[in-house]
């Protein structure tokens, strides 16, 4: 690693609307998978660190839960979550997608910064900026920026990489000095368990519709390094009503099964080695409201409270 007296670090809050494409950006920016990425909103529950570095610097990537108007107790602990986020950085991107532009919940989003005050630096990043033309996004620009002083503002398209690494650069020459925070290898600070976990729960959500995969979660119950180098996990799928089993087995039980063999590949592929996945099904009655699980997810129960 570099000296320490020329290192930088510290954390960077990335904040915008449901599936504006924040765990993408993260993930690509850290090189690998750390956050759930599906095109159902609200996936990301917990706030979650993904570690990068550029050059001298390491950056702590805080991927919020996207901000929307809550209903549910859920809800409202993502919601808040997601500005405890933003206070806590030592730098804050906000990214929107180009094609739907200053919608009302981005107008939101910039009067509750404008509100809060003393927030840190705020850079502005437009994503997906390859599915507009350049005039679109020429106004768009001037428009966000005629609304809120950002510091910097980037085109970018997280998907395919456009304008990722100008943003990674500027992040890490713009963090104050300091040591690193985290071990040079370490790409995130969830425990593999919860990770892998995560990548199941991707799946799910992925196969199932409707309002199931907010009502479900996945934990994992063991895990046992084998002597060959390979890995058994156990894991078990929590829904909220005994009706539920019945849509993750799927007929015949494919529908399980096609999920265990996709996180099982991506499992083995993130640990890089050989994955045994075992699912479980099981009820747990009103687990949205129970405090523990807030807590496994990082997210505080209290602020869920009405």
């Amino acid at each position: 690693m570099t000296d320490q007296t020329q290192t930088r670090a510290g954390f960077v809050a990335l904040i915008g609307e449901p599936n504006a494409g924040k765990s993408t950006l993260l993930n690509r920016m850290v090189g690998a998978k750390v956050s759930i990425v599906t095109h159902k909103v609200q996936t990301t529950r917990a706030r979650i660190r993904g570690v990068a570095l550029e050059d001298a610097a390491q950056i702590v990537f805080v991927d919020t839960p996207g901000l929307f108007r809550p209903r549910r107790r859920l809800d409202r602990a993502m919601v808040a979550a997601a500005w405890s986020g933003a206070a806590d950085a030592d730098l804050v991107v906000l990214l929107i997608e180009a094609q739907r532009g200053l919608t009302e919940g981005v107008e939101a989003i910039l009067s509750s910064l404008q509100d809060r005050g003393g927030t840190a630096p705020v850079a502005l990043a437009i994503n997906k900026i390859d599915r507009v033309e350049a005039p679109v996004l020429l106004a768009l620009t001037e428009d966000m920026n005629a609304r809120f002083p950002f510091v910097k503002t980037f085109m970018i398209s997280a998907e395919k990489g456009h304008g990722v690494g100008a943003l990674r650069s500027w992040l890490g020459e713009s963090l104050p000095e300091g040591p690193w925070l985290y071990p040079e290898d370490q790409i995130a600070d969830m425990p593999l368990r919860m990770i892998a976990a995560e990548m199941t729960r991707e799946k799910l959500t992925l196969r199932l519709h409707q309002e199931l995969p907010y009502q479900l979660t996945v934990e994992t119950e063991a895990w046992e390094d084998r002597p060959d180098g390979s890995v058994k996990i156990d894991q078990i799928i929590y829904v909220a009503r005994d009706g539920h089993k019945g849509i993750v087995l799927g007929k015949k039980g494919e529908t399980i099964k096609a999920v265990g063999q996709l996180a099982r590949v991506e499992i083995s592929e993130f640990l890089d080695r050989k994955v045994h996945l075992f699912l479980q099904i099981k009820v747990r009655t009103g687990w949205l409201d129970d405090a523990e699980r807030y807590s496994e997810m990082g997210l505080n129960f209290k602020d869920g409270a009405p």
